[in-house]
């Protein structure tokens, strides 16, 4: 029962770092563009991120019991935790240096590397873990075209009208799409947690399904939903300001574009990244904008650390579980 509670309170630390990691997905764009003031909007994007993770099980379902299976995983408690404090010093080191990378990417590393290292390779779910891995890397490029998409249109159609008029207009349209970001955001990140959570309540011999107790819904939803209120100020302002110049209209296709793959995959029950998705959104509607004017040195500053966080969060779950299980 001790290790359990300890697995919770790790858990509910790292949602509310996920929180304030990925504050910037929801909100960096109307932040940006000066739509929302930053004290509003991290409260408006914190509050819609508890109402997201509230409302959805799916995601945490297959976190659950893709990657592995928790009924025949020895010592899975102990697996988790590892995982989780893995998954909390990259979070904090990747936001520490203003890094936008990917807190999924990170918590699924983690997991993967955690099992592995602490029960065999043999132990992971290839077909499931795949599966997981695929849709992770099919996301970015969907929300890419998504967002090139959505900013063509919106060219096509207001290249008559008046700049200024327009981009006042979209300044309300913009707050809409932010908030809607920010449910999918907690829709489909804050399910992850849980799925871990509830892994461990499998393994650890607590319940004997997959579903998520109501009381598990609730603890992760608070925890990223005041993490967002917190704000990762760092991660905002290479989101929002250093890829290009983004303007309401922008800011507007960007958030619609990430809300609508995000969604998307939260009612498929397919985990994303909402980092990679945001990102990609705003890198898709700045080349509908002007290719050019897309700073592509940010750009693949970001791409990078998306490709060495699972590798780098296995590694270190695999160290922290060879540790833990000298002592435990």
């Amino acid at each position: 029962m001790t290790l359990i509670i300890i697995l919770i309170i790790l858990a509910l630390i790292f949602e509310f770092i996920n929180g304030f990691h990925d504050t910037a997905n929801a909100i960096a764009m109307s932040v940006s563009t000066k739509a929302l003031t930053p004290r509003f909007a991290v409260v408006y994007a914190g509050i819609l991120n508890f109402v997201g993770a509230i409302s959805f099980t799916a995601v945490a379902k297959s976190i659950g019991g893709k990657i592995a299976d928790p009924l025949q995983i020895e010592n899975g408690v102990v697996v988790v935790i590892a995982a989780l404090i893995a998954a909390i010093f990259w979070n904090l080191f990747t936001w520490y240096f203003g890094i936008p990378s990917s807190s999924s990417h990170t918590l699924i590393g983690s997991v993967a590397g955690a099992v592995i290292f602490g029960s065999g390779i043999g132990f992971i779910n290839w077909e499931g873990f795949t599966d997981i891995i695929k849709a992770l890397i099919i996301s970015p490029f969907l929300a890419f075209a998504v967002g090139f998409i959505i900013m063509h249109i919106l060219k096509v159609v207001f290249k008559n009208a008046n700049p200024q008029r327009t981009n006042r207009g979209f300044r309300t349209f913009q707050i809409l799409a932010a908030g809607l970001a920010a449910f999918a955001h907690g829709g489909n990140d804050g399910q992850k947690t849980m799925g871990i959570v509830v892994f461990a309540l499998v393994a650890g011999g607590f319940q004997s399904t997959l579903d998520v107790p109501f009381w598990v819904q609730v603890i992760c939803a608070t925890a990223i939903g005041l993490g967002t209120m917190v704000g990762g100020w760092r991660i905002i302002k290479t989101v929002g300001g250093k890829i290009f110049k983004i303007q309401p209209i922008h800011g507007f296709a960007a958030d619609l574009s990430s809300f609508t793959v995000m969604q998307t995959a939260t009612l498929l029950g397919v985990p994303v990244s909402t980092t990679h998705v945001s990102s990609s959104s705003v890198l898709g509607v700045g080349s509908a904008k002007r290719f050019r004017g897309v700073n592509w040195g940010v750009a693949t500053r970001i791409i990078t650390t998306w490709v060495i966080t699972l590798p780098i969060s296995a590694l270190l779950a695999g160290i922290v579980v060879t540790i833990l299980n000298l002592f435990l």
